[in-house]
């Protein structure tokens, strides 16, 4: 969708397919007022008759108006009370739906009485121009006769043509379709979205934006690198590993890169400690972090900020066969660490330890790994925040800023040394699990071990990555926080 700014002088003699105005009970707002005055004050007579009461997110057609150029007039309430995040995004919501009904391919959006606590109206620009984005999304590969998209091509936003603003609904365009990107991937069936589909995906970013640099490691770099934990994970499948390296420059190469790394598990049978038959479909979700990944990176390359990024995928496939590796089974990871595996279901944390590694060799200024790594963390927090670990809590905090800057939130959970015994092994340096207490943290605990002398943060996705039921699909998430956070440190 094609999102710009647009210095509108006179409502009444600006054309679109449809004019969007925000309304409150009051009519109160100059533009609101200009517009009742060119319909001959029939928005106030709908006001007082009652048939639009300008609530929060209602919406409602006015009949074509001589004094309008408008091919249509649409009216969304605001309400009376002062407006939160969520209130913000419900009056988009009905807005998309509301135009979803007409068919309308171009629209103006005439917005007053949107003033949101403790936000700047930088901030609601970007916030409209990312959601506008995300509901443009529609799931279509796999579908031979999908249902019809979101007609609307064209959103004019009636706000002065400023640097600011301009940067604003960039950003927001950006991370709409970073985060759709991410949706995009997760949604595919593992049949289509293998570990080679996602290097292939990488080369594809590669062509759009060249200065994007690609690298692809193969099982056999893999060995001679000493990354026997992650090659445990893909030796009961036929699908080959990819470690999957994404560098963008943004600014001096000296510069220390913020590294990202992703569990790209394509899908998760649970190997050998095999998954119960129910939802093992949804196991397809289990690479969302790595569709975070490579959402973030596509929003990156699109600004061009002044920061360095690297993103890393490591992908597999967990299956069982007859070189599936077995619980019990002693692998030595790339730090030369030896871990006993007592659960191969949990296969995340094994390619993310040697993933994060490998990241060391970039010499980095802080490194996050993304990941639907357990059920605990869902249990825990459900899906409206994600689990975040950390061996710095003023680098937990920066990344909890972030998340609620963008409306895509974490939760700060213990790292404390006293979990760290649950992964005692008689066999080995440690096991792969910690037991049936503190899952979650047992599970960031073990990864703790290979980011010692890191900058470092872990956020579970588990519960946000992906909705089930009817509305079941990725979410996209956490890329909007990824995005802020990174765009925070090159200055924007």
């Amino acid at each position: 969708m094609q999102i710009s700014l647009k210095n509108v002088k006179n409502i009444a003699t600006t054309a679109s397919d449809c004019l969007i105005m925000t309304v409150n009970p009051s009519l109160s707002g100059p533009l609101a007022q200009q517009l009742d005055s060119a319909c001959g004050g029939a928005i106030g007579k709908i006001l007082k008759v009652g048939d639009f009461q300008g609530k929060l997110a209602e919406t409602v057609m006015l009949p074509i108006c001589d004094g309008v150029k408008a091919t249509r007039i649409m009216l969304v309430g605001t309400g009376d009370a002062p407006l939160t995040v969520s209130d913000y995004d419900k009056i988009i919501k009905a807005t998309v739906t509301a135009l979803n009904r007409t068919r309308c391919k171009s629209a103006l959006w005439c917005a007053e009485n949107l003033a949101i606590s403790d936000r700047a109206d930088t901030w609601v620009l970007q916030r409209l121009a990312q959601q506008m984005t995300l509901a443009s999304y529609q799931y279509r590969k796999t579908l031979s006769n999908p249902k019809p998209g979101m007609s609307l091509q064209r959103l004019s936003v009636a706000a002065p043509v400023t640097a600011a603003n301009k940067a604003a609904i960039a950003a927001g365009s950006a991370i709409g379709e970073g985060t759709n990107l991410a949706r995009e991937l997760g949604n595919l069936p593992a049949n289509i979205c293998t570990p080679t589909y996602l290097a292939e995906q990488a080369q594809a970013l590669n062509k759009k934006y060249p200065a994007l640099k690609v690298t692809v490691l193969e099982e056999k770099k893999m060995q001679q690198l000493g990354m026997g934990a992650l090659l445990s994970v893909s030796a009961g499948s036929d699908q080959p590993a990819k470690l999957i390296v994404m560098e963008y420059t943004g600014t001096t190469k000296s510069t220390a890169p913020h590294v990202l790394v992703g569990k790209g598990i394509t899908f998760d049978t649970g190997g050998i400690s095999l998954k119960p038959g129910a939802k093992m479909d949804e196991m397809k979700f289990d690479m969302c972090g790595a569709a975070s990944v490579f959402g973030t990176m596509e929003t990156i390359c699109q600004l061009g900020p002044k920061v360095n990024v690297v993103g890393i995928v490591a992908a597999s496939e967990n299956m069982p066969s007859g070189r599936a590796t077995k619980p019990g089974d002693v692998v030595t990871s790339m730090s030369g660490q030896t871990i006993e595996i007592l659960n191969t279901d949990a296969e995340g944390r094994l390619v993310l330890c040697d993933a994060l590694t490998f990241a060391a060799k970039f010499k980095p200024a802080s490194i996050i790994d993304i990941a639907t790594l357990t059920g605990a963390c869902v249990v825990a927090l459900g899906k409206h925040a994600a689990g975040l670990f950390s061996n710095s809590d003023d680098f937990a905090q920066e990344l909890l800023s972030a998340g609620q800057a963008a409306q895509d939130r974490a939760w700060h959970m213990p790292l404390w040394d006293d979990y760290q015994t649950q992964l005692d092994s008689n066999f080995a340096d440690m096991a792969n699990i910690g037991g049936p207490e503190a899952g979650s943290v047992t599970a960031a605990c073990f990864l703790s071990r290979f980011t010692k002398d890191q900058r470092w943060a872990h956020l579970d996705i588990a519960g946000a990555a992906w909705d089930g039921g009817a509305a079941k699909g990725a979410t996209g998430r956490p890329v909007a926080l990824l995005s802020q956070y990174l765009l925070s440190k090159a200055g924007q």
